[in-house]
């Protein structure tokens, strides 16, 4: 399935809208914790495994979003949109990753 951040595609032709679809992924309270605590200790740097699981959540949020996609009859998702949010307080934290675009039929 194609999948764009663009709200149409150079030299496709959108034929049907089927609406808005989503998808989300929630990394637990230890990961979230463990991230924000890690950024004290990294200066310069990059850490490969919170950036391994945040892609891993952001394919799990956009392969949500095309099941969803494929259930209504769409090919294609265009105007994608990804967001990351902190929700809970306290120790409680988790990051939730969420897509969503609009579903449609392209030829």
């Amino acid at each position: 399935m194609l999948k764009t951040t663009t709200p149409n595609i150079e030299g496709k032709q959108i034929v049907e809208y089927h609406g808005l679809v989503s998808g989300e992924a929630i990394l637990g309270a230890n990961f979230v914790k463990d991230f924000f605590a890690s950024i004290r200790d990294i200066v310069g740097g990059r850490s490969q495994a919170y950036e391994k699981e945040l892609q891993k959540a952001k394919d799990i949020a956009i392969g949500e979003m095309e099941e969803k996609a494929l259930e209504v009859g769409a090919n294609t998702i265009v105007g994608i949109d990804l967001d990351y949010e902190t929700i809970g307080m306290g120790s409680g934290n988790m990051l939730m990753v969420s897509a969503s675009g609009t579903a449609v039929t392209i030829k």
